[in-house]
């Protein structure tokens, strides 16, 4: 009788030390990314310098750093899915300038917010299909055909703007403000956005088909093609969500601006590639991490800040982006030797 009784608790005491093999193993599979050793040079830039600076840990400044990097962490979501399937998006910082034209074009013309919002991720989605087709159907390579891009959607936001500024955005241009420049319980409107959108990433690379096809594709797309996985249509739609992250992060940004040019986005496809890469995004394709894009924005901006407040010229930002892109691919590099 007393074993019978024994039984149940017995089974309840292995399930849970099974639970918790598979929770160290989660852990242990975590630490052995790079977003986690990622997180350790954040946390390792944050003591030093608040050491250094006594305006690092300032509400303010905290504010004013996750509110910019949070633009690039939406857009290295999208590009983050690209590089997975092996490609590339030089268009994007182009491609903000054309979609925040897009919006404020159909909001001074007395149009809503919401049709100024369609306007914007319209124009995104078709930029973003056109690259996709060109690539997966023509068979052509995603540099040339984004370079191409970059240059062809600055040229459109030039033409269609008049080389003008925008700064009246119709009817709802307070709400329109509100939505990219203010925030909710002391926490910027985009850092919202790149939260829920980071949790949208996740799950859908984790436990989606087109998340598996993703990563199929960038693997062996030979392989994934004699499997039966629509190899092309996977692409398009990669290179569709990258140019609808820019999109978005186009419409907070204008809306945090207050106004808007052609020059918007100028030279942020190297920022979004490198916060990609940064968090563990492989350029030669198969791996990539959904959390690994707004730690690898975070990493960047936390560089830009920690350089003017230690009183170093600004100029030095891109030195040390390049240097971090080459140590995240330096890193994979060692890894996979390792493995």
């Amino acid at each position: 009788m007393n074993e019978a009784a024994d039984q149940p608790a017995a089974h309840a005491a292995i399930d849970e030390t099974v639970s918790a093999r598979r929770e160290l193993t989660a852990v242990g599979a975590f630490v052995r990314t790079q977003p986690f050793w990622v997180m350790v040079a954040i946390l390792l830039i944050g003591i030093i310098m608040s050491m250094v600076s006594d305006v690092f840990l300032t509400e303010r400044n905290m504010y004013n750093v996750t509110r910019n990097f949070a633009f690039f962490g939406i857009m290295a979501l999208g590009m983050t899915a690209v590089i997975i399937t092996a490609g590339i998006d030089l268009s994007v910082g182009s491609l903000m300038g054309l979609t925040g034209i897009a919006a404020a074009l159909a909001m001074n013309a007395g149009y809503s917010v919401g049709v100024g919002f369609a306007a914007c991720m319209g124009t995104a989605a078709v930029v973003g299909l056109i690259n996709g087709v060109l690539i997966a159907y023509l068979r052509m390579q995603p540099f040339v055909v984004t370079l191409g891009m970059l240059a062809m959607a600055r040229s459109i936001a030039m033409v269609i703007s008049n080389n003008k500024m925008f700064y009246e955005f119709g009817p709802d241009q307070d709400l329109f403000e509100w939505i990219g420049g203010e925030s909710v319980f002391g926490v910027p409107n985009p850092v919202w956005v790149l939260i829920v959108l980071t949790l949208v990433f996740i799950f859908a690379f984790r436990y989606t088909t087109w998340g598996r096809w993703v990563f199929a594709v960038g693997g062996n797309a030979e392989a994934a093609k004699l499997s039966g996985i629509p190899v092309e249509r996977v692409i398009v739609s990669a290179y569709v969500v990258s140019s609808s992250c820019a999109g978005l992060a186009a419409f907070l940004m204008v809306g945090w601006f207050g106004s808007v040019t052609n020059a918007l986005g100028l030279t942020y496809e190297l920022n979004v590639i490198a916060a990609s890469v940064i968090g563990g995004a492989n350029l030669m394709g198969g791996i990539g991490y959904a959390i690994g894009a707004p730690i690898g924005a975070a990493l960047m901006e936390l560089i830009r800040n920690s350089l003017l407040l230690a009183g170093i010229d600004a100029l030095w930002q891109q030195f040390f982006i390049g240097l971090f892109i080459i140590l995240a691919v330096l890193l994979e590099r060692l890894r996979n030797r390792g493995a």
